[in-house]
């Protein structure tokens, strides 16, 4: 009833695709200067809210992208630009000063989606449940939907004592340096996004 194969090529694709230690520099950027409390709500919002996209996507994801008449490479365009005005604010430091509406959108955008529920892992798992065979398959499917899902709170909720060393000065090191992979991130992803348009003209 468990294809262990299934299980572990999706999670590890869902792994380099949504990369846990790779999110952790830009978690603790967007998060500094909140309280604790606010800091482990985060995590859990935005590990919530990216698994809730996700199964919406891998239960219906074709379907809303035909009737929108959306097509992937939209997708990822969409998604590159919409973190690079992430990273743009991460570069200038303009994302330092936390609000309570500010708490609540990065746990939302660009946590939730599109840094953990992007396009990549969005076509990932749409093609994953189409592909699954029988009961089986999609039990293994959805167990590493959800086995990832643990990785990044974890990985989130626990980077947090890594502020408790690095000091505010090592925080505003880590927000240069998470804006600068970002940019690189969404630009990479918009470049590829237009490569794709260009090979289906």
């Amino acid at each position: 009833m468990f294809d262990i194969a299934v299980f572990g090529s999706l999670f590890v694709t869902l792994f380099v695709i949504m990369d846990p230690p790779g999110i952790t520099p830009i978690f603790l950027a967007l998060t500094s200067g909140r309280p604790a409390k606010i800091q482990r709500r985060m995590a859990w919002q935005a590990t919530a809210v990216a698994f809730g996209v996700i199964a919406v996507f891998g239960i219906c994801g074709q379907q809303i992208l035909d009737y929108l008449h959306v097509s992937v490479p939209a997708l990822m365009i969409a998604g590159g630009l919409l973190l690079l005005l992430i990273a743009l604010d991460l570069l200038t430091g303009k994302s330092e000063e936390p609000t309570q509406t500010k708490d609540v959108n990065v746990a939302l955008v660009p946590l939730g989606m599109p840094l953990l529920a992007g396009p990549g892992a969005i076509v990932s798992v749409i093609l994953a449940v189409q592909h699954a065979d029988g009961i089986s398959g999609q039990i293994s499917v959805w167990s590493a939907i959800l086995a990832m899902h643990v990785v990044l709170w974890l990985t989130m909720r626990y980077s947090l004592l890594i502020i408790r060393v690095i000091k505010d000065g090592g925080v505003v090191l880590v927000t240069r340096l998470a804006g600068m992979m970002l940019s690189a991130l969404a630009v990479q992803q918009i470049i590829n996004g237009v490569l794709q348009v260009i090979e289906k003209a």
